[in-house]
Parts: structure tokens; C-alpha cells; sequence
């Protein structure tokens, strides 16, 4: 079984432990999730009308183009709450950050394989600053808060911040890390290799949902 599909089904895994740890609150009026997520159906419509169809291969053979077309780095990152997945390339890195971009400029930006924000999506995640990253990373067990700050309509950042206990996952390599606040409760699932997190399923808001991660080629 080659690398590529060993990671596809382990981020198969990783989704399938999503139906845990969804939660919300403050669907509208004025407070800060409201405004956050207060285009998000818009956004999700707009978005799923400009996605391309998927070639008639299927998934795999998708991955196989883009790894043949492509050698830099690659990821797959499926948004739930868009109902599309797609392959993005890596556009720039600073030091361990990486922005990864499709051709219509949506990017996720990670630093090792962590979500650090988004861009081009709709009600972007400006920058998330994670306590919780050591014990994540180390695959230990461990408390921390997490702040997430978000491009609201009118241009400025709304930050949340959320209470956040990290500890091992159902399966071997699986890190979680619950979060809380807010009215909302999330769960991020993370396989750590040596520091790296090559496949993860995390929150990146309350509009746009999860976002599942893989890593094609590093």
C-alpha cells in the first residue's frame, strides 16, 4: 500500500471521529459568533457553485495528476461545511509556516501540519495562537488556552478564546485536543509522527467548520 493512500484512510479515520465535539451557539444576532458567522450559508453557496467538478477518475486518480503535474509540496483538504475537498499547493513558506493555495486563491496556512489561519474562504481566521501546540506535538496530555482571531464584515479581527485539554486519542498516534468557549465546544484530531502532523480534522470556525488535513507530498 503506498504512502499516499495509507494517509488517505488515515484521514478517513481522523473524519470519522468528528460526530464528537461539535457544537454551537450564537447563530445570530450581535455578538461576536453571530458576526462571525453571519454570511456562512452565502459563503457556502457561493463557494460549492464556483468548485470544480471532480475528474471522472474519481479521488485517487485526482491525487495522482496533481503529484505528477506538481513537485512541490502538496496537501488534500476536505471542508466540510463547503462539501468539496481539493488539493492545494504549497505557494510560500517562512520558516515552518506554509501557506498552501488552489488555483482560485483559497489558502490554508499551517506550521507543521497546525491550522494557523485561512484566507480567501469568507470570515477568514486571521491567526490562531495555540497554548495547547507542545503537548499536541509531544502527544501528551496537557491544558491550554487557545485564541482564535477572525476578519469579521467590517474588516476588523473579533478574537475568541477557548479553554483547551489536549490527550491522547482512540487510536494509536491520534491526539486530541477538546476545546470549549463561548457556547461552543470543538475537537481537533491530530496523528503526530515525530513532531509532524501529517493528517488532522480541525475547527477553523464557527462558519466554516472543520477542515480536514492530508498531506500528499511534504
Amino acid at each position: 500500500m503506498s504512502s499516499t493512500v495509507k494517509i488517505m484512510l488515515a484521514a478517513a479515520a481522523l473524519a470519522g471521529l468528528g460526530a464528537c465535539g461539535n457544537g454551537g451557539a450564537d447563530e445570530g444576532g450581535a455578538s461576536p459568533l453571530g458576526v462571525l458567522a453571519q454570511t456562512a450559508t452565502q459563503v457556502a453557496a457561493a463557494r460549492r457553485a464556483e468548485a470544480a467538478p471532480a475528474p471522472a477518475g474519481g479521488p485517487r486518480d485526482a491525487v495522482a495528476e496533481a503529484l505528477r503535474v506538481n513537485p512541490g509540496p502538496l496537501i488534500q483538504a476536505g471542508f466540510e461545511n463547503l462539501g468539496r475537498t481539493q488539493i492545494m499547493a504549497m505557494t510560500g513558506q517562512n520558516g515552518a509556516m506554509r501557506t498552501y493555495m488552489t488555483p482560485a486563491e483559497e489558502a490554508l496556512i499551517l506550521r507543521n501540519g497546525l491550522l494557523v489561519g485561512t484566507r480567501g474562504l469568507g470570515h477568514d481566521l486571521s491567526v490562531a495562537e495555540a497554548g495547547t501546540e507542545a503537548a499536541i506535538r509531544a502527544g501528551a496530555s496537557g491544558q491550554g488556552s487557545r485564541t482564535m482571531r477572525y476578519f469579521a464584515g467590517d474588516g476588523l479581527e473579533r478574537p475568541l478564546q477557548f479553554a483547551c485539554s489536549v490527550g491522547p486519542g482512540p487510536s494509536a498516534g491520534v491526539v486530541v485536543e477538546s476545546c470549549e468557549g463561548h457556547g461552543i465546544t470543538f475537537q481537533n484530531n491530530y496523528m503526530v509522527q515525530g513532531g509532524q502532523i501529517p493528517v488532522s480534522r480541525q475547527w477553523i470556525g464557527p462558519g466554516l467548520g472543520y477542515v480536514t488535513v492530508q498531506t500528499l507530498r511534504p
